[in-house]
């Protein structure tokens, strides 16, 4: 691609934009150079990546590549022998630490195939950072355990520094001394420790003189007691140089096997972050990757010139290839064409660059061998200085080059000569380009050149909406309808009479008046269809949101229907709950009345149980098994679980399942082979309160009770209302499980079992029925009271 037209189309700005999103100097000097690429491959290639990016981008936040400074001068003369400073080894540092950490992250993102290979290439170097961040504190000092040398060197140096400052002091804090300095302080001159003194007391300390204040009344002087310290610490000072140049000598030393791949591996940062630059570009223009072809075809849906304010850039929707390869633009002047022909320039360029563009989603570009643009000499989008004579040099430039893998924009084709003449060489300039199959977009003022692209199959008219009423752009494209000339109608409405405009009138050609009332015709029916589909999807807006809301309230009236029957399945299961504990409540109490008669008594919790079952028969029997059963078949259970089987409507605990549908359970004295959906995992809780309460549900008493894990204290309770309840009714053989385990349990219960009223005899489980985990006991006939 020509530098003028990158310049014409403004592709050098955008390019300005990309490259204040890169993170570091390798990218930015890539993206200088950076040029559209003019193969499919290679532009999908470097569109996919941007996509790549920009999928790392929203998940990590942020960009893996870190900004680094630019070492590869310094490190390029690393070959001639030159030795790094401290400043420039912590640069190369920072330069070692980006690459590991860009290769970190990269290696995490294995769906973003490319990139991830690219950061796979990156070199690391953990050791040589470790190095220099060991022996480096900042830009100017080394840390003393650099070597053991320098640690040395520093601490004697210390030691030496001390000691002349202790002599110092000494001397500033005697009487002796005092009235000799010009202030009590020690300073430096030339290295050396001095003291500031008065000029009329030199001989009064013996010394060298250093230096002199600018009036001559002070004299710097190292007192003669410090002279030799002052030597050592210089010494020593010295030899800290010589170290810290040996040390910085095997620093760079130690980069020098490793220069090329380093300096590769930032050639290759820069460009890892050229995409995620673009990325980042696509990001601030909200821009999507459009769809490439080789054929021409382009489709921009909701296109935005990207360097036109957000706020006030006017969308186009346009396509030219398919059906036609030739549009021709017209519409008033400053109406938006010169606009349009860049936007499609500029987002074909940018779109071969691998960056995205501000368009809807459906946006389909072309990739083209070559695009040529005649839009005046250094136009821009606000002004135009273009003459005939610059419009024909270029245009005669691009016949001699165009073929039909290019993209040509010609813009105000054949202005700046007499209309006639300029009309009939832009017709002749477009049947040639048209003959080439050139992809070709032009715009024009000329009535001649839009009837001729009626006669023409392959060619298209379009034009620029202009408001009559506000006399002035909308910048809306619309493409069939060639541009009516408003000349007459904004004159009018400016004041020109009547006469005036009746008389321009007459000037014209008959065929001339009747095309533009052709146009305006078709004009006016546009502007209907428009408007008929504004309605049209105004109301279909408004069937979706009916739509919408009679969904959103129906799903409404769902939930509220079954918040309202799981509240009443909930008040049927407490109404059940209370009755029962108020009959419990009841037969406590009538038993606990000694000299009550017996058969009243009987009769007395007859009634009770007689009026609990008539209470669950005024329930209905859905809300009925949902309260008794509000949990859901557990989809797997495990060995030790507590389940209810349903069908028995009976405690038992699973001992086997085959990790299918079917569990082993003990239930009792009996083990039987049952379904998940016959189960019903037990809460601790619930089992606990059915034990305890085991003597007061006459129609839940089972031939067993399980009394496992509880102490003998909690399973005598339940046993003893459990064996009464049994009595009651009538079964003379029960069984108590109260598991192996230490045998403390079932020595309790049998202890227990031994001086029970109601026990006629007990024994061990024998094989088959539990063995010792249980004990089967003969109950006496229940006891009848006398009347």
């Amino acid at each position: 691609m020509e530098k003028r037209l990158l310049e014409t189309l403004e592709y050098d700005k955008i390019t300005a934009m990309l490259a204040k999103f890169a993170k570091c100097c390798v990218s930015r000097e890539l993206i200088e150079e950076l040029i559209p690429e003019n193969e499919l491959n290679a532009v999908n290639a470097r569109l996919n990546l941007t996509a790549e990016a920009e999928a790392i981008l929203n998940r990590l936040g942020s960009s893996p590549i870190d900004d680094f400074p630019d070492m590869r001068e310094q490190l390029s003369r690393l070959r001639d022998g030159s030795v790094l400073s401290l400043k420039e080894l912590l640069s190369v540092c920072s330069c070692l630490r980006a690459m590991r950490l860009a290769k970190t992250a990269l290696a995490k993102e294995t769906a973003q195939a490319r990139i991830s290979e690219m950061g796979a290439l990156l070199p690391s170097y953990r050791f040589i950072e470790d190095e220099l961040n060991r022996c480096i504190l900042n830009e100017d000092e080394l840390f003393d355990g650099a070597s053991p040398e320098l640690s040395r060197i520093r601490r004697a140096l210390k030691v030496a520094n001390e000691k002349a400052r202790e002599k110092l002091n000494s001397m500033l804090h005697s009487s002796t001394y005092q009235k000799y300095l010009q202030e009590p302080i020690i300073t430096m001159r030339n290295g050396r420790f001095v003291l500031p003194v008065r000029q009329e007391y030199r001989k009064q300390i013996p010394g060298l003189i250093h230096d002199q204040s600018g009036s001559g009344q002070t004299l710097f002087i190292e007192p003669a007691a410090v002279v030799e310290l002052g030597n050592q610490c210089k010494k020593l000072a010295a030899e800290e140089r010589d170290e810290v140049n040996r040390i910085l000598m095997e620093l760079t030393a130690m980069l020098v096997p490793y220069t090329r791949e380093i300096l590769s591996g930032l050639a290759l940062m820069g460009q890892i972050d050229v995409p995620f630059a673009m990325a980042r570009l696509a990001q601030e223009m909200r821009a999507l990757q459009p769809e490439m072809n080789t054929n021409g075809v382009i489709r921009i849906v909701r296109g935005r010139h990207p360097l036109i304010d957000k706020e006030k850039v006017v969308p186009i929707d346009m396509w030219l290839g398919k059906d036609f390869r030739t549009l021709i633009i017209t519409g008033p002047n400053t109406g938006g064409k010169t606009v349009t022909l860049k936007t499609v320039g500029l987002f074909t360029l940018m779109a071969q660059s691998g960056m995205f563009v501000p368009a809807g989603s459906g946006t389909i570009l072309s990739v083209f061998e070559s695009v040529y643009a005649d839009i005046g000499d250094e136009q821009s989008i606000e002004q135009s200085l273009s003459t005939f004579s610059s419009h024909m040099t270029r245009i005669v430039d691009i016949l001699g080059k165009a073929d039909n893998k290019a993209l040509v924009l010609l813009d105000e084709l054949g202005a700046g000569t007499d209309p006639i003449e300029g009309a009939a060489l832009a017709m002749s300039i477009l049947e040639e380009l048209h003959g080439r199959n050139t992809v070709t977009l032009a715009t024009t003022h000329y009535s001649e050149i839009k009837a001729f692209a009626l006669s023409r199959e392959g060619m298209e008219n379009a034009s620029m909406e202009f408001d009559i009423e506000k006399l002035a752009p909308t910048y809306r494209l619309f493409i069939g309808i060639p541009g009516k000339s408003n000349a007459f109608e904004i004159s009018r409405r400016l004041g020109l009479s009547e006469h005036t405009i009746d008389r321009a009138r007459e000037f014209l050609k008959q065929d001339d008046i009747r095309f533009e009332d052709i146009i305006s015709g078709a004009e006016s029916q546009r502007r209907i269809a428009e408007e008929e589909r504004a309605l049209a999807e105004q109301a279909r807006a408004e069937l979706d949101k009916l739509r919408d809301e009679a969904e959103r309230e129906r799903k409404k009236l769902a939930e509220t229907k079954r918040t309202y029957q799981a509240k009443a399945r909930e008040e049927a299961r407490k109404l059940v709950e209370d009755t029962k504990r108020e009959m419990d409540r009841l037969v406590a109490q009538i038993r606990s009345i000694k000299a009550i008669d017996r058969s009243q008594a009987d009769r007395t919790i007859q009634q009770a149980r007689d009026e609990l079952r008539h209470i669950e028969k005024e329930l209905p029997q859905e809300e009925l098994v949902v309260a008794q059963d509000m949990s859901l078949a557990p989809k797997s259970v495990k060995k030790g679980d507590e389940v209810r089987v349903l069908s028995l409507d009976k405690h038992g605990t699973v001992l086997f399942y085959d990790g299918k549908d079917e569990a082993l359970v003990q239930v009792g004295i009996m083990r039987i082979t049952a379904k998940l959906s016959d189960l019903r995992l037990e809460k601790t809780e619930e089992k606990n309160v059915d034990a305890s309460s085991v003597s007061l549900k006459d129609n839940s008493i089972g031939l067993s009770l399980d009394v496992r894990g509880k102490t003998v204290d909690e399973a005598v309770v339940d046993i003893d209302r459990y064996l009464e309840a049994a009595a009651m009714k009538g079964l003379l053989e029960v069984t108590i499980i109260h598991g192996k385990g230490t045998g403390a349990l079932r020595t309790g219960v049998q202890a227990y079992l031994k001086n029970h009223r109601l026990v006629k005899s007990f024994r061990i489980g024998a094989y088959g029925e539990g063995d010792a985990g249980v004990t089967n006991v003969t109950l006496k006939e229940f006891p009848k009271k006398s009347r």
